[in-house]
């Protein structure tokens, strides 16, 4: 192979690049070499050598703002938009490795989905799970992705003055849950150093603090408010809560409608919409006028069994195309309808159970 510099060992020798391509030449004919194909190729160089170093700067200031936007310091952190990933549970030969619970909570548009009011009771009953169980089982970004999303929900909340209630139930887990974690912070369970931790604590009950003292403002409405309507109507708009708590507060308001909440009616529908007629069975509560209490039995059936869970827009999973998804995604198969099954929290959890 040719030495493409001088050679030590025949002093005067060159390889020099002219119009016609690289030749060897000697000390004397180096300096025959004409002045404009000398400047022509060290033009040539330069402008090879700004683009190169212009594209190194543009590569290295993409990395800087992919760092940046993911690390947790960071005002804006980064948020995947992806509508829907693909499951799968082991390596083939088209697909190598597996989908995991940290990895599908990353990629999917979870952002988007807590603006959503269809969406936004689904998410926060999902990092309450999560964070029951689930939080040791996380990548360290989707910990931190968790966390992120979790700021978001609570200014959320602040901002539009709703529900307060589920939010501070999912701190106070959280919070419950992390106490138990770090205590075992040597033992490897949680991705990260304890004193981010700690801050992440701090940070929760800060936020915790910030739902006790907002203040509700009332709507300067000048139309006609609840109280106005019909007694007929007001009954039909309770029939639709589906969370006994929520009955009480509005009986809270006024007189009025605290009559109303105490129909008893309302709470048996509600006892036999959450809890099958078994478990009412086992819950009985007579009066002394010998009437059901269906008020307490409905608390009293909430203290031991879970309720129906209602959502109105949830995650889907098409069982052709192994494909988890919010909306739409595109189905191969003839009947996508056929496919398609909507997931619980507690299934898109189980779903990655293996």
């Amino acid at each position: 192979m040719p030495f493409l510099g001088q050679d030590w060992r025949s002093p005067g020798q060159n390889w020099v690049k002219t119009e016609d391509g690289w030749k060897k030449t000697t000390l004397e004919e180096n300096n025959k070499v004409s002045m404009e194909s000398f400047c022509k190729v060290k033009e040539e160089e330069c402008f090879n050598k700004e683009n190169l170093l212009i594209s190194l700067g543009y590569e290295m200031s993409a990395k800087k703002r992919r760092k940046d936007l993911m690390n947790n310091n960071t005002k804006a952190p980064y948020f995947h938009r992806e509508k829907w990933i693909y499951v799968h549970k082991g390596s083939t030969k088209e697909r190598h490795g597996y989908c995991t619970l940290g990895e599908a909570f990353n990629r999917l548009d979870f952002c988007s989905a807590i603006k959503d009011t269809r969406r936004f009771n689904y998410v926060v009953r999902l990092l309450e799970l999560i964070a029951k169980s689930q939080l040791p089982s996380l990548s360290g970004v989707a910990q931190k992705n968790y966390m992120n999303i979790l700021e978001r929900v609570v200014q959320k909340v602040l901002d539009d003055q709703q529900n307060v209630r589920p939010i501070k139930e999912l701190l106070q887990t959280l919070y419950v849950s992390l106490c138990g974690l770090v205590q075992d912070m040597g033992k490897s369970v949680l991705v990260g150093n304890i004193n981010m931790w700690v801050y992440r604590m701090e940070n929760i009950l800060q936020w915790q603090q910030q739902l006790d003292n907002i203040q509700i403002n009332r709507p300067t409405c000048t139309g006609m408010t609840l109280t106005d309507l019909p007694a007929s109507l007001q009954l039909s708009i309770m029939d639709r809560l589906s969370d006994g708590r929520d009955l009480v507060s509005l009986g809270q308001v006024c007189p009025e409608l605290g009559v109303l909440t105490e129909d008893r009616l309302l709470w048996k529908k509600l006892c036999h919409y959450h809890f099958t007629d078994r478990q009412i069975r086992r819950r009985l509560m007579v009066s002394d006028k010998g009437h059901l209490e269906w008020k307490k039995m409905y608390f009293k059936l909430s203290r031991c069994y879970p309720h129906r869970e209602q959502y109105s827009d949830t995650l889907h999973f098409c069982t052709h195309c192994h494909i988890l998804f919010w909306k739409d995604h595109p189905c191969t198969a003839n009947n996508p309808e056929n496919c398609t099954m909507s997931l619980s929290p507690q299934d898109f959890i189980n779903l990655f159970n293996f």
